[in-house]
């Protein structure tokens, strides 16, 4: 990799994290701006691409962010040549907005005795999407709004069923949630305590988020969660991100404000962010790891599996 792709490549990290830096510092986190917004109809949903697959990881953050901060109304977007393709074109002026792409590619490297070894190298390239209210001409599906979800009742059933079908073990009682890695449980306050059902989910899919770090599950490692400042903040963030992409595939709303317990780790995010470039990339994609493995745990993923 050139100096040059490597500086670019960190000035992506810096501009995006440095952003969200700034948001944060005015006590806004983020990733709660789609459910806090003015006048929101409908679902919130994850943004989608052309194709209709939802973004995901970082780039959901970025988009909710875009969305929000430019008042549109579609979750759809695309890349200047997808909109050509589809008979569209970006309007004149319009400016795009910043994604990334995140892969690797193997480096051939000498090994120090005369032979050679191939080492994996991480990139990480931005391009520019626009959305689909900044293009004319697309098919009219493409400007259409998610559909309206009418029955709350419906939604919480589905996201009872989501829950029971991980066969994680939920017990309830006192007035905390958490999840306990020894005996791997998750332990919720009553049912009857929570303002409503979406409240319940919305703080259960939190726990359940951190549920997933069990190394038969993903394997993220909390041996110093009680002991490192630093490492709690980490995964109380990778915790909020994949309570509020699963509370986006389920249709509630998330904990728009801070739980008591976790009204203290906004210092330590700010600190976490400015200190690694990457933490905000690296809490994004393991949210993303996270809640795939739920949804993977669910019939219908078995169901496709099997099908394949």
């Amino acid at each position: 990799m050139s100096r040059k792709t490597e500086s670019q490549r960190i000035d992506i990290y810096s501009r995006i994290t440095d952003r969200i830096i700034e948001e944060l510092a005015g006590g806004v986190r983020p990733w709660m701006k789609p459910w806090n917004a003015k006048n929101t109809n409908g679902r919130i949903t994850r943004p989608l691409r052309h194709n209709g697959q939802p973004y995901s990881g970082m780039n959901v953050l970025l988009l909710w962010s875009e969305q929000m901060s430019r008042g549109f109304a579609s979750s759809m977007w695309m890349t200047f040549k997808q909109a050509l393709e589809l008979g569209a074109a970006v309007r004149k002026g319009e400016t795009g907005s910043t994604v990334v792409f995140a892969s690797r590619f193997t480096k051939s490297e000498a090994d120090g005795n005369g032979g050679e070894v191939d080492r994996e190298i991480p990139f990480l390239k931005a391009y520019s999407v626009f959305n689909a209210e900044q293009i004319d001409g697309l098919p009219e599906h493409y400007y259409s709004r998610p559909e309206i979800v009418l029955d709350p009742i419906a939604r919480i059933e589905q996201a009872d069923r989501f829950f029971r079908n991980t066969g994680a073990v939920i017990r309830h009682g006192g007035n905390q949630a958490f999840y306990a890695p020894g005996p791997d449980v998750i332990q919720m306050p009553p049912f009857e305590t929570f303002k409503d059902a979406a409240s319940y989910y919305a703080t259960l899919s939190h726990e359940a988020t951190h549920w997933t770090a069990d190394e038969n599950r993903v394997g993220r490692d909390l041996s110093r969660y009680a002991k490192d400042r630093s490492e709690r903040a980490r995964e109380e963030l990778i915790a909020e991100l994949g309570s509020c992409f699963l509370c986006a595939d389920l249709g509630i709303a998330p904990e728009l404000e801070p739980r008591p317990d976790h009204a203290s780790y906004l210092q330590s995010w700010l600190k976490i962010l400015a200190d690694d470039k990457r933490a905000i990339f690296q809490a994004a994609a393991h949210a993303q790891r996270a809640t795939a493995f739920l949804h993977g745990l669910q019939p219908e993923a078995a169901g496709r599996r099997d099908a394949a």
